[in-house]
């Protein structure tokens, strides 16, 4: 049996966690939710709920990573009871994980191309018809699609084929270094535009007008969904980061960096977002038009925007590719584990894996732009982020949950027992009630407006 590998620093376990939780949904995602429910008077309800939902569940998964020293197929197994079907989940989790790349290497490809477009100068000179157009253009063609995704799966499965210490947290440092100082270079500049403050009180100003106006309920269920899916958790992405940890700190602790990690991110691109839309009068919207149409266009017309842009989609680019290393270490650990492969195996079987399953994403909006399987107007891609999103990450939750807190599972004192070990804040035994009983129906809640 070999030894198992270990992070070489407690930075590179924290940077790296971060990383596989701050994904595109941080920047195209959680400003607009801010920005439309109120506010700073929804951060905080959005605080709350990482605190109650998000970061319990996290140091759940990190428990049954390091407990187990396995891989999430194989962790259930090692530590659930005698003929117990908790591990069938573990073969969800890993399916879990390619599904998640089926459709995020495609999207991270389009961060590398438009790097690349503004750094070669292809936005200059355009106008706002222009730079839409070029979106558009750019889903269009098979090509383009399918060879930028290609160098995202390369370059992913060629980090990791590196080993943990070498490739993989080595590699991660550096970039998410390079993203949270690229961060506060662009929020600084955003809010030294003439207009920007404008933009900086809408973000983050506590507007209880607009609140109400979205209706309470509205807001507290837009905070839950945020705080819950922004760690991605339920599909062992955390439980493999677990398994690579010593036990020098308690895992309620660990939970809490990655979450305030994630949040300052998160809340960071609102601080790029924002200041610069309202500077040059342009609505911030959502979703991939934000990045691809609004954003471009803002950069377009702002002095030195070319290196801005290149700036803001090198940054993009490290956040994409932060997600895809840590979840393709996930997947190969589990290939390894389950066929008893050496590493550089597991990564050439899995290069051609994970390119072939991102075909359907990449070629969803040109060659096969006719699938529409959640009706008119719909892509592959929203089937499998659907998938995803609403079924595989709450339920997986669920599940992790129930194993950890219920003597069926794991048990309760099993899990306060690993969570504890170490320095740093405990699991107290009088939450032994919430975690069992509210939690996993705060859990369902989520999942089942998800599914409306």
């Amino acid at each position: 049996m070999n030894q198992r590998e270990t992070f070489r620093s407690r930075l590179g376990f924290l940077l790296l966690s971060a990383g596989c939780a701050i994904g595109i949904g941080n920047v195209w995602r959680f400003p607009y939710v801010v920005g439309q429910n109120g506010g700073g008077a929804f951060v905080l309800f959005y605080l709350l709920f990482l605190a109650i939902m998000g970061v319990p569940v996290l140091s759940m998964e990190f428990a049954v990573g390091r407990a187990s020293r396995k891989s999430p197929v194989k962790a259930y197994q090692a530590l659930e009871k005698p003929g117990a079907k908790w591990h069938l989940h573990g073969y969800v989790a890993m399916a879990g994980n390619y599904m998640l790349m089926m459709f995020y290497t495609t999207v991270a490809g389009w961060m590398l191309y438009y790097f690349y477009g503004f750094f070669v100068g292809q936005f200059q000179g355009k106008d706002a018809e222009q730079v839409g157009a070029l979106f558009g253009d750019m889903l269009a063609s098979p090509g383009i699609n399918v060879f930028w995704m290609a160098v995202v799966v390369a370059l992913g499965i060629f980090i990791c084929s590196m080993g943990l210490q070498k490739g993989v947290e080595r590699i991660t440092k550096w970039m998410m270094t390079g993203l949270l100082s690229l961060m506060i270079v662009m929020a600084v500049r955003g809010l030294t535009l003439e207009g920007g403050l404008k933009g900086l009180k809408f973000y983050l100003y506590p507007d209880f007008q607009k609140m109400s106006e979205a209706g309470i309920r509205n807001v507290i269920a837009a905070a839950m969904n945020q705080s819950f899916f922004t760690l991605s958790l339920g599909i062992g992405a955390m439980a493999i980061f677990g398994s690579y940890l010593e036990k020098n700190n308690t895992l309620l602790g660990e939970a809490v960096n990655v979450a305030v990690l994630d949040t300052l991110v998160a809340i960071t691109a609102g601080l790029i977002i924002f200041p610069a839309c309202f500077a040059f009068g342009v609505n911030p919207d959502s979703g991939p038009s934000l990045i691809f149409i609004t954003l471009p266009n803002v950069f377009v017309s702002m002095a030195g925007g070319r290196v801005w842009g290149s700036l803001f989609f090198l940054f993009m680019s490290f956040a994409a590719l932060s997600t895809v290393i840590a979840v393709f270490e996930n997947i190969m650990a589990c290939c390894m584990e389950l066929f008893g492969l050496e590493r550089k195996k597991a990564a050439i079987l899995n290069l051609i894996l994970i390119f072939v399953l991102s075909l359907p994403c990449a070629l969803g909006y040109n060659i096969l732009s006719s699938i529409e399987p959640m009706g008119a107007g719909t892509s592959i891609l929203d089937l499998e982020d659907f998938i995803v999103s609403n079924l595989l990450l709450p339920l997986g939750s669920l599940i992790y949950l129930l194993f950890c807190t219920w003597e069926f599972g794991w048990g309760m004192e099993r899990y306060r027992k690993e969570a504890n070990e170490g320095a740093g804040p405990k699991v107290p035994a009088w939450v032994q009630n919430y975690l069992k009983f509210v939690l996993p129906l705060m859990i369902v809640v989520v999942f089942l407006q998800g599914i409306l």
